[in-house]
């Protein structure tokens, strides 16, 4: 399905570094560890490019659900931490997550 050494142990850096896992892998991927998520427990997502139709997707399938915080923007490596949100906490919009 998808490499191990593509998603860390989560007891130690849960990251996903997407650019180890086949393209049509990716999502999917992705979705499964947020719907295993605990509130406010969190994943590092590393890609070669900027994540936004992935954004955009999380933003349709779980709107205020979810905080999406950018830690490297590029050229090379884009890092993003992506966190499920406590139960009814709105965003105010100060870091763009879930917006």
């Amino acid at each position: 399905m998808f490499s191990t050494s593509a998603v860390a142990d989560t007891a130690r850096k849960p990251v996903i570094d997407v650019r180890l896992i086949a393209p049509q892998q990716r999502h999917s991927l992705i979705f499964h560890r947020f719907e295993g998520l605990s509130t406010g427990e969190w994943f590092e997502l590393h890609s070669d490019h900027e994540p936004l139709p992935l954004k955009q997707q999380f933003q349709s399938l779980w709107p205020n659900q979810f905080d999406w915080e950018v830690l490297e923007a590029g050229p090379v490596q884009w890092r993003v931490r992506i966190t499920r949100r406590v139960d009814g906490k709105a965003c105010c919009g100060c870091c763009g997550g879930g917006a």
